[in-house]
């Protein structure tokens, strides 16, 4: 409402009255400029009137509202300047309300509103009442305003001691809190403070006296809803009551229903997966219902079977059935009876059926049945009979003496060798004891070795000597087997009964034979040592004989050539002696291994450079690879290097001219010293690679004069074999042939011992 120039103020005068006539606890309202001066008011008797504005407080910045201090006096004349105030009444206050604003020229203006505190008492007493309450409003600063409290000079007081202010609660909006007074009783004290005016309005009441007031107010109420309560929770308890039982029956009901379901649903799965025709008809017989089965069996589909008489797909194998199957007249019972149709693959098929009446008010309505494939177990059984023919058969023709004897010793089973064995027939023993008929000693073994049979199961063997009735004792292997039951538990022992007698006598004819052949084997060894060692002596004299006439026959080449010959076929006799003596040894017990500890690097070497002119006379090389480490073993060093002098003089002996010899030794990935000589040879033929190692046996690619017995490699094997090795030999595909000689590695000290070589 304010204007834009100071010419449009005074118009404002209505305006002004028309406001105050809304605000009642405003006693005037006007407008003044800088200096003080009314120029508009809603009492035309300021109009013009010079005030003093440093009496009404801080003057508002443009656009700013401010509270002045509470003064003395009625309207703006009792503030003019030079007027007199300690004329005015004590008690008429008035309280300031300044806004600050500027016309459109830029001139400040100030309007100034009188506001009646007495008139907010009032207004606040008509508000509370007669409720015993306490209302205060005050400044920020805690300058006491009004109060609907009587007190002597009320306004103007300082309530700056007051929890509100002395606590700084004012800084909020609005609150309520509780205060102890020092009086000793608590008061409830709520505040609102506002935020376009500097003004708290504080209402306080004991809190004895609002409790007391509530609980008259309240009391009524209170009965009034307590019995709503109770009638409200008695009416909560029997609707409870009944949607709980409601709930109950409903979740009954589901799970009954569901139960339902799940049960037809698993009796239409049983139905299905049934290997059984199952089928239901009418009080005549004709089907109403056949499960899946049907059709697999029978090869028509189920809703084929609908209509039709079971007696008509299924035929029993009685005529009298047919009649009593479905008769009506007996209501109790299942009725089986056995029939057979032709199925779906063309085959005879047997059942086994059952039939059941359903009675409705005591007379039969329906049937419900099932039919049992029993074609398969008719089949097995045909089968299982005739096996248990052809097992009695067996038995029966079996050459062996065979019985049967029940878990209390009572023969049930004897066979026709059985009866010839003993002398006995069948029906004299079937049903005793084998103590009722035979020798005691002979029962009682029986008994012995089935008693054993119970502790131990399974079955035993042993050999005896019992009585048969027609050739005295006899040599006998017993074998006795347990029978178990369905349980598992003895149903019975198979006794068979094999005549070794003709075994035995074998035994010991070929004992016999081998002991003469042995005693003849030591007298051919003690033979040739004997002769071998009768014929050193002169074959000595010969060839030093031989040799004295190549020295003194010189001069004569004819005389020479003669004694060189004699003194070739010397040496080739005595090496032929020197042989069948070692043979001789090895195989009699005369001969002895001492062994010792020894690195057979040691023991190769030197039989190497014997091996020098031999090599030289036929332009041999001779490549040797002995490992790094030591090869220890236990050995006989003269057996040992033995062996490797013969392999060696025999890869030298047949290999060609300008050739290599290679021997190697190392350790083998078994613990085994491995020794291998290799030659460039004929080689040797597959199927002599382990006849070459027999006494007196040569390659057949090396008979081509060149002397040898065949039993160089005979001794080899039989001082290898006497150290607990081996030797074999194999062709090489470049060509030539290759030794292979096997040691045991030992470790230990060097000690000799005597060994048999046997």
């Amino acid at each position: 409402m304010l204007q834009d120039s100071l010419a449009d103020l005074p118009h404002l005068s209505h305006q002004l009255t028309q406001v105050l006539s809304g605000v009642p606890f405003v006693r005037s309202i006007a407008v003044l400029d800088a200096q003080g001066q009314v120029l508009v008011s809603s009492s035309a008797s300021e109009v013009r009137r010079q005030v003093n504005l440093s009496l009404l407080g801080p003057r508002p910045a443009r656009g700013q509202t401010l509270l002045g201090p509470l003064i003395r006096g009625r309207s703006l004349i009792d503030f003019e300047v030079g007027a007199s105030r300690a004329e005015l009444r004590s008690g008429i206050n008035s309280l300031p309300m300044l806004y600050g604003f500027a016309l459109a020229g830029g001139q400040p203006m100030l309007v100034v509103a009188l506001v009646n505190p007495d008139a907010l008492v009032n207004f606040q007493r008509q508000v509370i009442g007669d409720n015993p309450l306490s209302v205060l409003v005050a400044s920020y600063t805690g300058l006491l305003l009004t109060s609907t409290v009587d007190m002597i000079d009320a306004p103007g007081l300082s309530l700056a001691q007051h929890s509100l202010f002395s606590e700084r609660q004012v800084a909020r909006e609005h609150g309520s809190y509780r205060e102890h007074s020092a009086a000793g009783e608590d008061t409830l004290v709520a505040f609102r403070a506002s935020r376009a005016w500097p003004l708290v309005v504080l209402v306080e009441q004991a809190q004895a006296a609002s409790t007391q007031r509530w609980l008259a107010r309240a009391r009524p109420v209170l009965v009034a809803g307590l019995v709503v309560v109770f009638m409200l929770l008695g009416m909560a308890v029997v609707l409870y009551r009944s949607l709980r039982a409601r709930e109950r029956s409903r979740v009954l009901f589901d799970r009954a229903r569901d139960q339902v379901v799940r049960s037809e649903r698993e009796l239409s799965v049983l139905l299905r997966s049934l290997q059984e025709l199952i089928f239901r008809t009418d009080a005549s017989g004709v089907v109403t219902y056949v499960n899946a089965r049907w059709a697999a069996l029978l090869g028509a589909q189920a809703h084929q079977a609908l209509g039709r008489s079971v007696l008509d797909v299924l035929v029993p194998e009685r005529p009298t059935d047919r009649t009593t199957l479905f008769a009506l007249d007996h209501l109790d019972g299942v009725r089986h009876c056995r029939a057979s149709t032709v199925g779906a693959d063309g085959r005879t098929r047997h059942f086994e059926l059952a039939v059941v009446p359903l009675l409705v008010d005591g007379r039969i309505t329906a049937f419900a049945g099932s039919a049992v494939d029993i074609t398969e177990l008719l089949e097995t059984q045909r089968q299982l009979q005739m096996q248990l023919s052809l097992i009695g058969l067996m038995l029966e023709i079996s050459p062996e003496p065979t019985s049967m004897a029940d878990e209390l010793g009572r023969l049930v089973m004897v066979n026709k060798a059985w009866e010839q064995f003993k002398g006995l027939d069948r029906g004299q023993v079937i049903g005793k004891r084998f103590a009722d008929f035979l020798p005691a000693s002979e029962a009682q073994l029986h008994e012995h070795s089935e008693a054993q049979l119970v502790r131990q199961g399974g079955e035993i063997r042993f050999e005896s000597r019992i009585s048969r009735y027609d050739m005295g004792m006899r040599d006998v292997l017993i074998s006795k087997v347990m029978v178990p039951g369905e349980s598992g538990a003895l149903i019975g022992v198979l006794t068979v009964l094999t005549d070794v007698t003709e075994f035995r006598e074998a035994e010991r004819a070929i004992r016999e034979a081998r002991d003469v052949a042995e005693e003849a084997s030591r007298s051919k060894s003690e033979f040739v040592a004997n002769i071998s060692h009768e014929l050193r002596t002169p074959l000595q004299s010969i060839i030093g004989f031989s040799e004295l006439g190549v020295m003194r026959g010189k001069g004569s080449d004819r005389i020479v050539a003669m004694f060189h010959d004699i003194n070739a076929s010397g040496q080739r006799m005595l090496a032929l002696v020197n042989d069948l003596l070692d043979v001789s040894k090895i195989e009699s017990t005369v001969g002895t291994f001492h062994l010792e500890s020894v690195d057979l690097r040691s023991l190769i070497r030197p039989v190497a450079r014997e091996m020098g002119p031999l090599l030289a006379r036929k332009n041999l090389s001779l490549d040797m690879d002995l490992s790094e480490l030591p090869l220890v073993a236990r050995a006989d060093p003269l057996r040992f290097q033995q062996v490797i002098r013969n392999v060696l003089a025999n890869a030298v002996k047949f290999s060609p001219n300008d050739q290599t010899v290679a021997l190697a030794a190392q350790m083998g990935d078994a613990g085994e010293i491995h020794i291998v000589v290799r030659d460039h040879g004929p080689g040797i033929p597959e199927a002599e690679l382990e006849k070459i190692f027999e006494a007196f046996v040569q390659s057949s690619k090396t008979k081509n004069g060149s002397g040898g017995t065949g039993l160089g490699l005979a001794i080899c094997r039989k001082i290898v074999e006497g150290h607990g090795g081996r030797i074999r030999a194999c062709n090489v595909a470049e060509g030539g042939a290759e030794f292979h000689i096997y040691f045991p590695a030992r470790a230990g000290g060097t000690e000799s011992q005597p060994m048999p070589l046997n």
